[in-house]
């Protein structure tokens, strides 16, 4: 166990564990939480991405060997929209099939069965490399920041007003670190009565931040699935 300080930081970070074993997914979130992690959990990939619409992840654990979409056709998905952590755990030990996952985008591989103490120290270490010790609570996109913590933007050291719905989409935006978020989600997140009201929205959020609206540099548009908010540091 860390020191208080530790357990304190690992509060704010949000862990989903995806893994068709309910004993295995019922260990991990017993443990981690334990050790002061935020742990959700998920028995397929169906079920994790149902969560990752409404909720942020701050690594993804995912096991390789699931019924339909495993492990690490998710993890190239994941690769295409996002850069959100990944470890990979696996009944399958074999150097080829460590490549196999780590080429597929993931971050760590472990292979089962392992202790729930080294997984800690991989994710500690993921998260040590990547400067993520401590959340981001400031989210930075050319000339303008958004405060995670107050909910506030902005420019130049200028804050500048946000409607109820502004914030809220940019607050989800913001907390995705660059991935792309789906309209439903952002529908959900501003309680508008359809994804239409979310493209008006952005029209308005657009008008506020970027120098040509017609033309976005930071709120862009995710051909197919919704927007997302090209940033200059993870949040």
């Amino acid at each position: 166990m860390g020191s208080e300080s530790d357990i304190l930081e690992r509060h704010e970070l949000h862990l989903l564990v995806v893994d068709d074993d309910d004993r295995i997914r019922d260990l991990l979130k017993k443990y981690l939480s334990r050790e002061g992690f935020r742990v959700s959990t998920a028995g397929n990939t169906l079920d994790a991405r149902k969560l990752m619409e409404t909720l942020t992840f701050d690594m993804l654990i995912l096991d390789i060997m699931m019924p339909g979409e495993d492990g690490i056709s998710f993890t190239k998905h994941m690769r295409l929209t996002g850069n959100v952590p990944i470890i990979l755990l696996t009944a399958k030990g074999e150097p080829s099939d460590r490549i196999e996952g780590l080429r597929s985008g993931a971050d760590d591989y472990l292979a089962k069965p392992f202790e729930p103490e080294e997984l800690v120290l991989r994710i500690e270490s993921i998260f040590r490399r990547l400067g993520h010790n401590k959340p981001t609570t400031k989210v930075l996109f050319g000339p303008w920041e958004y405060d995670l913590k107050r909910l506030a933007l902005f420019k130049d050291g200028d804050r500048v007003r946000l409607t109820t719905g502004e914030e809220a989409m940019l607050t989800l935006l913001a907390k995705c670190g660059g991935a792309a978020v789906s309209r439903y989600a952002l529908s959900e997140k501003i309680s508008a009565k359809s994804e239409r009201a979310v493209d008006v929205q952005m029209t308005r959020l657009r008008r506020k931040i970027e120098d040509n609206p017609s033309e976005p540099a930071y709120l862009v548009t995710v051909r197919g699935l919704g927007y997302r908010l090209v940033t200059d540091t993870p949040a």
